[in-house]
């Protein structure tokens, strides 16, 4: 019994050391040969009909069934390197990169460099827009209180975007007062939370962050980012709004947009408005993506007087403006770019990512 394990063992050893020794005298000769009759002699002499390595592979059939599979993926691996490394010594070859004289001052050759993500790109050129009319970045956290993301908010204990269906809830301790953990699902948490860091007006607020919902279609990932405007301060009402809205679609979206307002509900603005643009992919004649020829792009209104208390702001007082932009869904409907399905941007698909 003993005789035969050692047997199977010895057998398919044996076969995995020739081939590895195959492999490294076979790259020695490669580094060596400089033209390309020399390069396709070697190629023939490893893998031609009495080659080397397909005598060696005949060899296979020695091996008990058990090993084989083990033994035949080494194979595979090492015949891949061989051909790869045959492959670029013959480019060499023939670009005559292969000379003896070497001048160790001149420069290497630089590797390839990557470029940023889409969505980093994007983000980059939103921040530069708001910048130009005051306002002041933020980051706030993505693992978030009930109350900061909720309550504040005067989201009541009931509403429909505090359920699971519509919420990431993460398994800790919730606490008295902030109640229970979240993933951020709007950077509108950040709204209190930048209240309480100034302390009073004039605010004005660029908050560009990740979100998390459970949703997962073409025009919905289940992480996404958002920016989030906030502007307090005395005398601010509907036409500061409406202008900063106008002033950012015409810089980034270009003049033949057209973005529109309707009368929304959100429990944090009161009045509150849906803004949308539209698409440029259809051009507004309506497609897959929008339906209708419109993509909904943002809900912004002014903020609630229950949400400047909760920021300790006195509404009789200050009023302000905010608004929550997607990221992705933003940049889909830049002039002439036509992606119909907001997957795509996380698809990690280099032929996809390097257009861009």
């Amino acid at each position: 019994m003993f005789d035969k394990i050692y047997y199977v063992v010895e057998k398919a050893t044996n076969m995995e050391k020739e081939l590895n020794e195959l492999e490294n005298m076979s790259l020695v000769e490669l580094a060596k040969l400089k033209s390309d009759k020399d390069v396709n002699a070697l190629y023939l002499k490893l893998f031609g009909q009495n080659g080397n390595f397909t005598k060696l592979l005949k060899k296979l059939k020695e091996i008990p069934q058990s090993e084989r599979p083990i033994i035949g993926i080494l194979a595979n691996k090492i015949k891949k390197n061989l051909e790869e490394k045959i492959s670029k010594q013959k480019k060499l070859v023939a670009n005559n990169q292969l000379s003896d004289w070497l001048d160790v001052t001149a420069p290497g050759t630089p590797p390839k460099l990557g470029h940023l993500h889409i969505v980093s790109q994007t983000i980059s050129e939103v921040t530069r827009i708001f910048e130009r009319i005051g306002f002041t970045r933020r980051r706030y956290p993505e693992i978030e209180w009930e109350w900061y993301s909720f309550d504040s908010l005067n989201m009541p204990v009931n509403h429909p975007a505090r359920d699971d269906f519509e919420t990431f809830f993460i398994d800790l301790p919730p606490n008295l007062k902030m109640g229970k953990v979240v993933l951020s699902p709007h950077t509108s948490s950040g709204q209190v939370r930048e209240m309480e860091r100034a302390g009073k007006p004039p605010i004005r607020m660029i908050n560009i962050a990740k979100c998390y919902r459970p949703n997962w279609d073409i025009s919905h990932t289940p992480m996404f980012h958002q920016f989030e405007g906030l502007v307090i301060d005395k005398g601010i009402n509907i036409t500061h709004l409406k202008g900063t809205f106008e002033y950012f679609a015409k810089e980034f979206f270009g003049k033949d947009r057209k973005i529109r307002l309707r009368p929304f509900h959100f429990q944090f603005t009161e009045p509150s408005f849906e803004v949308d643009i539209t698409c440029g992919f259809c051009k507004g004649r309506g497609c897959r993506l929008c339906k209708e020829g419109w993509m909904e792009l943002c809900g912004s209104g002014m903020v609630h007087p229950n949400v400047l208390k909760a920021g300790k702001i006195d509404p009789m007082k200050y009023t302000g403006y905010a608004f929550g932009w997607g990221v992705e869904r933003t940049y889909m409907m830049k002039q002439g770019l036509k992606i119909d399905d907001l997957r795509l941007l996380y698809s990690n698909d280099i032929r996809f990512l390097e257009q861009f």
